[in-house]
């Protein structure tokens, strides 16, 4: 088939798999978090946007920074902001892809014994490739469980998206006594890897990943680097593993299957043999027990609490205080104000929050929020430094915290200003609190309750935590920090 017709055929594929409503989504999820992987600037905010947009991939994440390997670093992590910083952009990066792809499989499964079959099939490749990679660099080996998922994307596709070839496929393979691969390039005339290499394009993964989920004999232009061939050499023996747990019971011929596996990647893994042996036979123990399938049970798990430390606001926001204070202030602007916004949402159980920083313009534009919509709303927010009879300006030349109970009360409507209702008009109730800098108002953090979200009236206590914390952000505005704001 030539590369014109092929071209064709997957773009045919992709319009049909589009069409569904939930894989868009899915693409976005993606290339929202590699995008916010490989930039640059390290602005944490896109990153934390994709994680706290779901409460399960939160609580594994800050499990994660909360591990034993990472004790070193205070523990009693709290927010994804700090966690990021602790175990890296990389690794929770990766770890955010991965549970994407598990996760949309998961509620997109049909009704379709086969298709069930075909997900823990690819999610028990994923499983095998996280046991063989523990003791690596956490990053590097969740980069290998990325590649290893990304290997079955082809077929988990088909499976999902295209019933009636998979079925179709399915039976040739059967009747003429050939493999799933094989069965799909008849009948599609693309291959598994075709689909998985075209969606790993339109999602934009790295290039590291795009080499890295190939086999590890598959041909190749230029020579990949001991890394990749590391990478596919997980992926190829997990796949295989996977499919020998799968298709074959204890006792018929699967230790044999196995040993002979772990024999043939030893080298390549960089594992001893008979270190890979004893792994291969405890695969067998746990695949038998359902321990296997522990950790995807744990991906799928939503927790009734983002944190562990304790439920109540003044918990969680004196754990978000504290997490400021063991930053130093050399740190940058972007991810302090990050994890203090973040600490605020969660803490109070906001609908959203933004951060307006004072500019050189003598503006307060929004820089950073957490929300419903917010990528298109930021730009659109600013005001004057000057005075006005708002409660903005109230509350940039108040030294500490307001709370606004209800916005709605005609007195308070009054005080709202025209920027305000054109883009914030649910807000039902909200907070505003000024970080002062050498006499000056430099940031100001903002919170609301919209319908969505029940309100949570604010104690004293709790507002002089929230006082503290805005005169902790303070020392961060200060030296080679004040000249980079205009660059926020």
């Amino acid at each position: 088939m030539s590369a014109v017709v092929k071209s064709e055929l997957l773009e045919k594929l992709w319009v049909r798999m589009s069409e569904r409503g939930d894989f868009p989504l899915l693409s976005q999820a993606l290339r929202s978090t590699v995008s916010a992987m490989s930039d640059d600037n390290l602005d944490f905010t896109s990153l934390v946007q994709v994680v706290l947009s779901d409460v399960g991939l939160t609580q594994k994440v800050l499990r994660l920074a909360n591990s034993a390997m990472y004790v070193a670093f205070g523990g009693n992590i709290t927010t994804v902001t700090r966690a990021l910083m602790v175990l890296g952009m990389d690794t929770v990066g990766h770890l955010v892809v991965g549970m994407k792809i598990v996760d949309h499989f998961h509620q997109s499964v049909p009704h379709r014994i086969d298709a069930k079959l075909e997900l823990n099939r690819a999610l028990l490749c994923g499983t095998v490739a996280r046991c063989i990679t523990e003791g690596v660099d956490l990053r590097i080996a969740e980069e290998a469980v990325v590649c290893t998922l990304m290997r079955q994307i082809g077929r988990l596709l088909v499976a999902f998206y295209l019933e009636g070839k998979w079925e179709q496929l399915r039976r040739t393979a059967e009747s003429e006594k050939i493999d799933d691969s094989e069965a799909c390039v008849r009948q599609l005339g693309v291959s598994f890897e075709d689909i998985g290499a075209e969606a790993a394009r339109r999602w934009r993964l790295p290039e590291t990943i795009f080499a890295g989920m190939q086999s590890l004999g598959a041909p190749s232009n230029e020579p990949a680097s001991d890394h990749v061939r590391w990478l596919r050499a997980v992926n190829s023996y997990s796949t295989e593993a996977a499919n020998a747990l799968a298709a074959h019971e204890p006792g018929d011929g699967l230790e044999a299957l196995l040993t002979e596996l772990a024999v043939r990647y030893s080298d390549e893994l960089k594992v001893d043999a008979p270190r890979l042996e004893a792994l291969s036979a405890a695969l067998i123990d746990e695949e038998s027990s359902e321990g296997l399938m522990q950790e995807i049970a744990e991906l799928r798990a939503h927790a009734d609490a983002i944190v562990s430390t304790g439920n109540s606001a003044h918990a969680r926001l004196s754990a978000g205080l504290e997490d400021l204070r063991a930053l130093p202030s050399s740190k940058t602007l972007a991810p302090v104000l990050t994890l203090a916004s973040e600490a605020v949402l969660a803490g109070l159980s906001l609908s959203r929050t933004l951060v307006f920083v004072r500019q050189a313009d003598a503006r307060y534009h929004a820089r950073i929020g957490f929300g419903h919509d917010m990528e298109h709303m930021l730009p659109t927010l600013n005001f004057g430094a000057g005075f006005q009879p708002d409660v903005f300006h109230l509350a940039i030349a108040n030294p500490v915290g307001i709370f606004i109970e209800n916005a709605r009360e005609p007195r308070m409507e009054a005080r709202l200003p025209d920027w305000f209702k054109a883009h914030l008009a649910d807000a039902r109730a909200f907070v505003l609190l000024p970080v002062k800098a050498k006499d000056t108002t430099v940031a100001l953090l903002y919170g609301d309750w919209t319908q969505t979200q029940p309100l949570h009236k604010i104690t004293q206590p709790e507002m002089a935590i929230l006082n503290e914390l805005t005169r902790e952000l303070s020392r961060f505005f200060s030296g080679a920090n004040l000249e980079a704001v205009d660059m926020l």
